[in-house]
Parts: structure tokens; sequence; C-alpha cells
């Protein structure tokens, strides 16, 4: 969990189609806290996708919101392990870790699966992910926040609970790419951008992992940029803030390939 990794998934229809994920994770330069805030898993036994962030904001408690994080994805794919192949529910997944998970702290979740050809979402806070179908982006994923830079968090006296994430399903087909982001990735490049380097990716090379890190670094760019017109700084003027350029923060991609299994 929380490693750079590739996992080959396998759905159980007639037209069967394979997902090659890969993931990169960055995390912010911080030697108080040298994994970071994100976590994330792949789990190709139950076909599933998990991403987390912990909020920052808990480091002026003392709260190390990173634990939090990582102990939500334990629980994720502990719960993973009570539901047969092919059925597993993204949302009660997130709700059973949830009930699981006691330390301090708070963050955001998003949990994908592909059960046959459906892919199915629960998302929850800025974390999210996107989809891309010949060239263009099929959907993208809507921010859940209170207020700007205040999004959805499940934890200690956050108020929001797992019944609000936003539950999604999608049919997939041979040939689409998913990426999945914490905010680190989301708050420093526009849709328009990722489906531009993905492009640029895939006609190089067929590696997620690859694509992941590329997308990871060109992301981290951006957050140093203090001149760049992010989609942060965007949301910052749109709510009357004058922030510039990129947000530092920890960036974590999951690059996920969907192909044809041509050896059934």
């Amino acid at each position: 969990m929380g490693n750079n990794k590739t996992k080959l998934f396998r759905s159980d229809v007639k037209e069967r189609i394979n997902i090659l994920s890969g993931s990169f994770y960055i995390p912010k330069d911080d030697r108080s806290k040298p994994e970071g805030d994100d976590a994330h898993f792949i789990c190709e036994e139950k076909q599933t996708i998990g991403i987390a962030d912990g909020v920052g904001g808990w480091t002026k408690k003392g709260v190390n919101a990173g634990e939090y994080a990582r102990e939500l994805m334990i629980n994720s794919i502990n719960a993973l392990h009570t539901v047969p192949r092919g059925a597993v529910d993204p949302k009660r997944v997130l709700s059973q870790a949830y009930s699981k998970t006691k330390l301090p702290g708070s963050c955001t979740a998003c949990l994908l699966s592909l059960n046959g050809n459906i892919l199915r979402a629960a998302n929850l806070g800025d974390s999210g992910f996107m989809v891309i179908r010949n060239g263009n982006v099929l959907y993208k994923s809507p921010v859940q926040q209170h207020g700007f830079n205040h999004p959805y968090q499940l934890g200690q006296g956050s108020g929001d609970h797992p019944s609000s994430a936003m539950r999604t399903e999608l049919t997939m087909e041979a040939g689409d790419v998913i990426i999945v982001g914490t905010d680190g990735l989301f708050d420093n490049m526009y849709s328009e951008e990722i489906l531009l380097w993905v492009t640029q990716e895939i006609n190089q090379s067929s590696d997620p992992q690859m694509i992941a890190w590329r997308l990871a670094e060109a992301a981290l760019y951006n957050s140093m940029d203090k001149f760049a017109d992010t989609p942060f700084a965007r949301a910052s003027r749109e709510n009357g803030g004058n922030h510039s350029g990129g947000k530092i923060d920890d960036i974590t991609v999951i690059v996920a390939l969907i192909l044809q299994d041509y050896s059934v």
C-alpha cells in the first residue's frame, strides 16, 4: 500500500477486459512527515483501487492525518476480503473501513471497482478520478466541498460520513483510460492538460506506471510555478482569494488502462 505498483485485473464477462494499472506517489517535502498525507492501494484480486488524502490542517494540532488516511486504506483492503469477487460495492467498503478507523485525523477518499464491464466508484471530497475515451474526457468526478479548500472528509469531528460519498457507475470499454488522483494532481492540472499528457504518453508508452510518473511530475512542476494558471489559483480568485500559481501538496496518481483480453 502506498508504493508504486502495477497490477493486472481481469473481469468476468464474455468479452473480457484487462485493467493494467500503475501508480506513482510524490510526498510533499516535509521532514516531520516523510510519508506525506496521501495513501493508496491496488487490489488485484478484487479489481479495486483506493486513494485517500489526509487533511493537512491537522498538523496544527500535532496530528499526522496521513496515518488516518493509511489506516482507512488498510481497513478498506480488509473489508474487501469479506466481499465475493465481482460484487464489490465501493461505498459499502468505504463505510466498513470508516467504522474501523479510529485514529485522530481525517481524509478525503475515492474507491473504484471493476465489476464485469461496469466501473463502480464512491468519491468523497476533492480526491477523484476521470475517464478518457477516444481522446476525450468522458467523465470527471465533481469536487465535494463545504467551501473553498474545505473538502468533505471522513474522520474525527468532520461531520461527514461515507453516506455522503457520490456513487458513480460507468460502462467501460477496451481502450478507456482511468486517471485517479488526490487534489495534488487536480489542483495543479486542468482536465485538458491531463488529457493532453495522457494522449502523448500513450503514443510513446503502454506502461501505466510510466504515465502515472509523468503526470505526477507535471503536477509537481505546476505546483512549484508561482505564476502558473492552475485550477487552484482560479478557484481562489473565484472565491475572493488572491492565490497565485500552483499549490504545493502531496501528489498521488493512479493510471489504469483498459485492454481487450485476446487470450479467451
